[in-house]
């Protein structure tokens, strides 16, 4: 049996080890515990050194809750058994937060041993973990346990197919035409690499070699997208299939009987992606006879997380009430399509000289004095510069680039150009583009009254529902619908507005190669290099035309689905491979002269934000070059905000101990903890808006933004859920891809991420805050005047961006919520147990606190309640 002096040694060794978890003078207090306990049992046979262990642990478990928790006190008994002997260690804590507390109890054992000196010590581990939330909590937590798996089937391939009624107005000999248009060797390099990737690896490894590991040229061009996008299509049909649905019931639409009503989780959402024109196959579920009859649907209408489908007449008069169908959604492939179509005509025109640009052709060229019709660029120099070497055509034939960071009015300076270029010559023609139908909207908008009524057309696709579009665009009073103008009519206009992809219509509409003598993309970061050029190949003059990009290479760029095609270059747009990877939009080596004018225009002033929300991501993604010029009254609104940390600085970092849950089969996490954060924050908002100097807010002034689309869910459920945020329940709740572009007066940034395995899964499929810097910036350039961001500080603080961040919050005394220095080396500690070698039996005990003794942000009071869960 080990002497009494190795056993000593071996409980201050592991005195040492617990060290690092308390406080220096905790770590004295249980030393001289384990001491005099000790000298107490030195006489006694060592078995019962286990009262030494059993005091010591009790006392080091009731430190590590006591600096860690708050707000009720309680007390859990955990039972340690032993060869058949019971011992009880009583855990004390007090709590202060909501959320999910750990800790890991470690206890060794040295039995007596016959022979003496044989027995070895060991050791039992038990996790436990405290769990403090109240009702909201509870209502928004999972609704089934979380299943990966699901029950996908394979579709029937042996199908006979009944054609569907597409909507009114879909005029499909415009895709017809457009498809016609299409090279012959671009369907056949469609199906011909399409086969190649599916079946034979190893050549389209040997390909990848030679078409993607080469620098990009005009000699590459084609194949190099061509590839891209097909291994894009394939990703994209794979993920597709994963929102089929099965016995799924439609319903008759009461105001035209001749559609179905299909409910369809997470459209509203894109997920799936389903416009008006689309098509989804249906079957009867209980049909097993083959051939399988598939009929085909149209979408008519997308309404909330509803469809209307237009079936062929046999399957309306077969249709009766709880039919159960089998749904199977598809991807529509016309864009990509174009973007062949597009890749195809850049080579055809040699656009070489736009797409590759050097500065040959350009010299200095003396810029024009201009009245600006936006008086207020008449003090912004960068601005000015920038309409002045638009109009001049400085770059000519090489691209002007505005780049423009958040809040510095790039959108203002195209509009701006495009009104200059316009009044310049009675003969321009100037195509103005954006990825989104809300960019162009926009632009269209901020042109009317500066552009006469019938020389502007914001040109639409045909699958966007002309409800959606805002009146005063192409809007016949007389005849009370949307104007919609001949051919003839629409190239005699002098500036038509239209999507990226919809541009492609004008390409087969009869417009002529040099037709546009200007076409300026808007937000044009957001877009991939072929979706980019399907509005300028066979329409933009190589030499003679003017190309201008504006965007922030900074922000986030065009959503991929496929890795492959991230990783070999699709996702760069071509405004970022521009700027960083042609050396004429780059800054000189010098230091000194900055940017190149004739070029590119880096605009320098914020009109948004607080200085202090400014501060960071000027630091790190805009080289402290950006100056704060937003309206004072409006950035500085809740500088004395009563709830602020620290008056006069409206940034907030709260920190949560949450969990990051996941139900059913959705594979996207939610935090309720955070959520219980969130509704804390808008209540404080709505109580104190209109008070001491504050503005009253509307749920158009908030903006709360979220990796994830279930947090988005969960939150949105929370608003309508709480009765005191009623009029609040409409606050925009979304992804940082939907708030690219918008701003706030007040922003709320929910990170979720609270599990370190998580977020090691986020990082190697590139998705949530901490993988891309991008997303970080766009969510924390939002906000005009307030800035709250909840997260998990423990696990945000891996992230040199995120960790840069928090520091700042700290130093400038607005951080609040947990303090994560108590679970600092909490990892180390973990893999330093782990490194002893200790097995568990695997139980878990956890404990859950419904926080009913103190006011709950529902202001809800119950009785406390324990629940234990193995």
């Amino acid at each position: 049996m080990p002497s009494l002096k190795t056993t000593y040694e071996v409980g201050l060794d592991f005195l040492e080890f617990l060290g690092q978890r308390i406080s220096k003078t905790d770590r004295n207090e249980l030393r001289d515990i384990y001491n005099f306990e000790f000298k107490r049992f030195v006489t006694v046979t060592q078995s019962h050194l286990l009262s030494v262990w059993h005091i010591c642990f009790t006392r080091f478990i009731h430190v590590r809750f006591c600096f860690i928790l708050s707000l009720c006190s309680q007390k859990r008994q955990i039972d340690v058994s032993l060869l058949g002997e019971s011992y009880v260690v009583e855990v004390h804590y007090k709590v202060h937060h909501h959320g999910h507390f750990p800790a890991t109890m470690y206890f060794e054992f040295c039995p007596e041993a016959d022979p003496p000196g044989t027995a070895k010590p060991f050791c039992i581990v038990r996790e436990l973990e405290a769990v403090v939330q109240s009702g909201l909590a509870e209502t928004l937590g999972p609704e089934s346990p979380y299943n990966p798996k699901q029950n996908r089937r394979l579709r029937p391939e042996n199908r006979i197919l009944e054609e569907g009624v597409p909507p009114e107005r879909l005029d499909l000999s415009i895709y017809l035409s457009i498809y016609l248009s299409i090279c012959l060797s671009v369907c056949l390099s469609v199906y011909l690499s399409c086969s190649i990737l599916l079946n034979h690896f190893s050549t389209y490894t040997a390909l990848s070699e030679c078409a993607l590991v080469t620098d990009l040229c005009m000699k590459n061009y084609k194949e190099r997208f061509h590839l891209l996008l097909h291994l894009e299509e394939i990703q994209m049909e794979v993920d597709i299939k994963k929102y089929d649905l099965y016995g799924k019931t439609m319903t008759l639409d009461k105001s035209n009987k001749k559609l179905l009503i299909l409910k369809v989780p997470g459209v509203a959402e894109n997920r799936p992606s389903v416009l008006r024109g689309d098509k989804l196959n249906v079957c009867l579920s209980e049909d097993r006879n083959q051939p399988i009859t598939v009929y085909e649907g149209y979408v008519h209408s997308v309404e909330l997380e509803r469809v209307k489908l237009g079936f062929s007449k046999t399957l309306l008069q077969k249709f009766v009430k709880n039919m159960k169908f089998n749904v199977e959604f598809s991807i529509n492939r016309f864009p990509i399509r174009l973007q062949h179509r597009a890749v195809e005509l850049a080579c055809q025109h040699r656009l070489g000289d736009v797409l590759f640009p050097s500065d040959k052709g350009t010299g200095l060229t003396a810029l024009p004095h201009l009245s600006m019709f936006n008086k207020d660029l008449e003090n912004n120099p960068e601005q000015k510069a920038a309409v002045q070497h638009i109009l001049s055509g400085t770059s000519k034939p090489a691209p002007y680039l505005i780049f423009g960071p958040p809040g510095t009015g790039k959108t203002v300076t195209v509009v701006e150009a495009i009104k200059q270029v316009n009044k310049s010559k009675a003969t321009t023609h100037i195509l103005a583009c954006a990825p989104s139908n809300s960019a162009c909207d926009l632009l269209c908008e901020r042109l009317l009254g500066y552009v006469d009524a019938h020389r502007l057309y914001r040109l639409c696709a045909p699958s966007r529902d002309p409800r959606t579009v805002p009146q005063k665009l192409n809007w016949n009073k007389d005849h009370n619908s949307f104007i919609l103008p001949s051919r003839k009519d629409l190239m005699d206009r002098s500036v038509i507005v239209v999507t990226l992809v919809t541009a492609g219509r004008l390409v087969s509409g009869g417009f002529a190669k040099g037709h546009f003598t200007h076409i300026f993309i808007d937000e044009a970061g957001q877009a991939v290099e072929p979706e980019c050029i399907i509005g300028i190949a066979g329409l933009l003059d190589p030499v003679k035309g003017q190309l201008v990009l504006a965007g922030d290479p900074q922000q986030l760029g065009p959503i991929l689905r496929s890795p492959l095609a991230q990783l070999h270059g699709l996702g760069q747009s071509l405004l970022e491979r521009l700027m960083t990877q042609n050396a004429l939009y780059q800054k000189s080596q010098d230091g000194h002269s900055g940017y190149d004018t004739r070029f590119v225009t880096k605009l320098l002033r914020n009109y948004r934000s607080h200085p202090a929300i400014l501060k960071i991501p000027n630091e790190l993604f805009y080289e402290n070059e950006l100056q704060v010029f937003a309206n004072q009254m409006e950035r500085e609104a809740f500088c004395c905000w009563e709830h602020l940390p620290k008056k006069g600085f409206p940034v907030v970092f709260h920190g949560v101990m949450g969990k990051d849950d996941r139900e059913a089969n959705s594979p996207s996490f939610f935090n309720v903890t955070e959520i219980e954060v969130i509704v804390s924050y808008l209540n404080k908002l709505m109580q104190t808006q209109g008070k001491k100097g504050l503005p009253k807010l509307s749920a158009n002034d908030i903006g709360i933004i979220t990796p994830y689309r279930k947090q988005v869910e969960k939150i949105r459920k929370a608003l309508n859920t709480v009765a005191e945020l009623n009029k609040w329940k409409d606050i925009k709740v979304g992804s940082v891809e939907e708030f690219q572009g918008q701003e706030r007066k007040v922003i709320v940034v929910s990170t979720v991420r609270s599990s370190v395995n998580y977020v090691k899964m986020d990082q190697d499929f590139n998705i949530g805050f901490l993988s891309n810097e991008k997303r970080f910036n766009v969510a924390m350039t939002r906000a005009k005047a307030l800035l709250a961001v909840v997260g998990n500080p423990v696990i945000l603080s891996k992230d040199p961006t995120w960790q840069r961040f928090i520091r700042y919050c700290e130093l400038e005394q607005g951080y609040t919520g947990f303090d994560y220095k108590d679970a600092e080396g909490e990892e180390d500690v973990v893999s330093r147990l782990a490194s002893l070698k200790i097995s568990s039996d695997g139980m878990q005990p956890y404990i859950t606190l419904s926080d009913q003794k103190y006011e709950s942000p529902l202001q809800q009071h119950v009785h406390p309640e324990w629940r234990s869960e193995q």
